[in-house]
C-alpha cells in the first residue's frame, strides 16, 4: 500500500498536477499581461473596442503562443496545431457562449463588421495554406505580415476617432505596467512548458491522440484568460471589449500564433481529411457567431443564442472524442 501511494499513484497523478500548475500560472500570467498591456494602451488613449481587439486579445492569446511555439520546437505538431484550432472554436462556442448566457451582449460598434470579415479572411487563408499538408515558413511570414498590417491599421483607425469617445485614464505608471508585462511573459514561458508536458502525458493515459487533447483540454484551458476578461467586461457593461476580445483573439491565434509557429518551424497539418474536417467546424462556428450578431449595427447576442453556440460546441467535442 505504501508503495502504491508513494509510487504508482503519484506517477499517475503527476500529469494532472503539471496541468493544474501550468493552467493556474497561465491564467494568472495572462491576466497580468492583459492588465499591464491595457494600462500601456490607455496612455495612448485608444477606445475599449480597439483595446479589446488588439492589446487585450493578443495578451489573452499569449498562452496559446507559448504553448504552440514550444510544442512545435519539441516536435509535438498535433498539440501546436490543435491548440490553435481548438482555441478559436472554444473562444466562440464556449467562452463567448458562456458570457452571453451570463450577461446578454449587445452589438453596438459598427466597426465589428469589417473586423469579422478580416477574421473570416485569415481563417480561409489558413485553410488554403495548410490543406497540402503543412504551413511553411513562407506561409507563416505571410500571416505575420497580415497581422502587423492589420494591427497598425486598427490603431491608426482608433487614433482618428479617439476624440469621439472617452477612454478610461491609466491607473498605472508606464514603467510599472512594462514590468508587469515582462514578468507575465516570463511566467507564461515556464507555465506553458508544464502545461504541454502534462497534456501529452494525459493523452497517453487516456489512450487518445495529442490532437484530441490539444483541441479540447489544452484549447479550453488556454482560453480561460479570454473567459475571465470577457466576463468582467460584460458585467461592467463593456460589451465592445468582450466582442473585440474574442474576434481579436481568433485573429491573433491564426495570424500571430500560427504564423510565428510556422516561421520557427514548418508546421505539418496532418491528414488532409482530418484537417479539412477541423477547419469546417471552425468556419461553421465562426459563421454561427456572425448569424448570432445580426444585424451588426444594432444586434444582440441573447442568452438563447449563447446556449445555441454552446450546444454546437458540445456536439463538436462529442464528435471529436467519438472519433478518438
Amino acid at each position: 500500500m505504501i508503495e502504491f501511494l508513494g509510487g504508482t499513484a503519484l506517477e499517475a497523478a503527476a500529469p494532472y498536477i503539471l496541468l493544474a500548475l501550468g493552467l493556474t500560472l497561465l491564467i494568472a500570467c495572462g491576466n497580468w499581461l492583459v492588465s499591464g498591456s491595457v494600462q500601456l494602451a490607455r496612455h495612448f488613449k485608444v477606445s475599449t473596442f480597439i483595446v479589446g481587439l488588439t492589446v487585450t486579445a493578443y495578451g489573452t492569446s499569449a498562452p496559446e503562443m507559448f504553448i504552440s511555439v514550444g510544442a512545435a520546437i519539441d516536435g509535438a505538431h498535433d498539440i501546436a496545431l490543435g491548440t490553435i484550432l481548438g482555441s478559436n472554436i472554444a473562444n466562440i462556442g464556449c467562452i463567448l457562449a458562456v458570457v452571453a448566457i451570463a450577461a446578454t451582449i449587445p452589438v453596438r460598434n459598427k466597426a465589428v463588421a469589417l473586423d469579422l470579415a478580416v477574421m473570416f479572411g485569415v481563417t480561409v487563408l489558413f485553410l488554403f495554406l495548410g490543406i497540402d499538408g503543412a504551413v511553411t515558413r513562407l506561409g507563416g511570414l505571410l500571416l505575420v505580415s497580415i497581422l502587423i498590417a492589420y494591427t497598425a491599421w486598427s490603431i491608426m483607425r482608433a487614433r482618428k476617432t479617439a476624440g469621439e469617445k472617452t477612454t478610461e485614464p491609466a491607473s498605472m505608471r508606464p514603467w510599472v505596467a512594462a514590468l508587469v508585462v515582462l514578468g507575465a511573459l516570463v511566467g507564461l514561458y515556464f507555465s506553458a512548458g508544464w502545461f504541454v508536458s502534462g497534456a501529452r502525458a494525459v493523452a497517453l493515459q487516456w489512450g487518445v491522440s495529442d490532437r484530441v487533447i490539444a483541441i479540447s483540454v489544452v484549447a479550453v484551458g488556454t482560453s480561460m484568460p479570454e473567459l475571465v476578461v470577457s466576463l468582467i467586461a460584460a458585467f461592467k457593461k463593456e460589451a465592445d471589449l468582450s466582442i473585440g476580445n474574442i474576434i481579436g483573439s481568433n485573429m491573433f491565434n491564426i495570424a500571430g500564433v500560427l504564423g510565428v509557429t510556422a516561421v520557427v518551424r514548418t508546421l505539418p497539418t496532418g491528414e488532409r481529411l482530418v484537417f479539412a474536417s477541423d477547419m469546417a467546424w471552425l468556419l461553421g462556428i465562426s459563421l454561427a457567431l456572425l448569424l448570432a450578431m445580426l444585424p451588426l449595427s444594432r444586434g444582440i447576442i441573447s442568452r438563447w443564442k449563447g446556449g445555441a453556440l454552446f450546444a454546437l460546441f458540445a456536439v463538436y467535442i462529442f464528435v471529436l472524442y467519438a472519433g478518438g
